[in-house]
């Protein structure tokens, strides 16, 4: 069986993207990653600030955004515009081909609405459908995709859908195809033993390690979800993923974690 040529696709959260120092230093990191590569990013607070800006109140419940018709339009004109293309100019700027995509582009990701027994999240989509066929040739010709978090039902409407999951549904339709390497860089160096000190970092989850430190309460929150996807990327055909500071991307010095099945 020929061999997988190998892709790197990254997660980056919002508070890389709200720190324009850091944001810079990961993108020319970013930039120097050889071979094929997907960047997914998240939203940050600048939609929070413009949608208070003209009066609406941001709803979340459990850490996600409840998104109804005027919330959807913010984070349109905020994560496939303002953030979404600033991405691609300084990648241009690095010498990286980029180009910007929803999922709408191309149809390459559609999404269905969250339907929710209880809880009415709006314009909020859940991704069934990668188009790995374009997203292979896009690669092939050099192109670097970078995609913001926001989705299509194929019948007209744009959703808001989680970018981490976004991240973890492309690598897992991309393993199809290619070696994936996932990784997701946000501000900490890596999952920790305590949230408080950053030296803490647990260089190496597997699934009987994660159960036990849910049970412990030392992993928690935001951080769940997180893993949820990372396991069940794992469990599709993902090679690797590896969570931390995007310092680890060229720095072979700096501690991460690795997570494994």
């Amino acid at each position: 069986m020929e061999n997988k040529k190998p892709v790197t696709l990254i997660k980056i959260g919002g508070n890389i993207i709200d720190n324009l120092t850091e944001l810079s230093q990961f993108l020319s990191d970013f930039s120097k990653i050889e071979g094929y590569k997907v960047l997914v990013h998240g939203g940050g607070k600048s939609a929070t600030k413009m949608a208070e800006s003209i009066g609406l109140v941001p709803q979340m419940i459990d850490g996600r955004r409840i998104t109804d018709a005027a919330m959807l339009d913010v984070v349109v004109m905020i994560y496939a515009g303002q953030i979404n293309k600033n991405i691609v100019a300084q990648l241009q700027a690095n010498s990286t081909n980029a180009m910007g995509f929803s999922g709408a582009d191309g149809n390459l990701i559609q999404s269905d609405r969250r339907n929710h027994p209880t809880i009415n999240y709006g314009f909020v989509g859940d991704v069934k459908k990668v188009n790995t066929q374009l997203l292979e040739t896009l690669l092939s010709t050099g192109i670097v995709p970078v995609f913001c978090a926001i989705t299509h039902d194929g019948k007209g409407q744009l959703l808001n859908t989680n970018a981490d999951t976004i991240a973890s549904e492309l690598a897992i339709a991309l393993s199809e195809v290619f070696d994936v390497t996932m990784n997701y860089c946000f501000e900490k160096p890596g999952v920790l033993y305590d949230a408080e000190d950053d030296s803490s970092v647990i260089e190496n989850i597997n699934q009987e390690l994660y159960s036990k430190l849910k049970a412990e309460k030392a992993i928690h929150s935001g951080m769940i979800p997180k893993l949820d996807n990372c396991f069940n990327s794992l469990s599709k055909g993902v090679q690797k993923i590896k969570i931390g500071h995007h310092r680890m991307l060229q720095d072979k010095t700096a501690l991460y974690t690795t997570i494994t099945l």
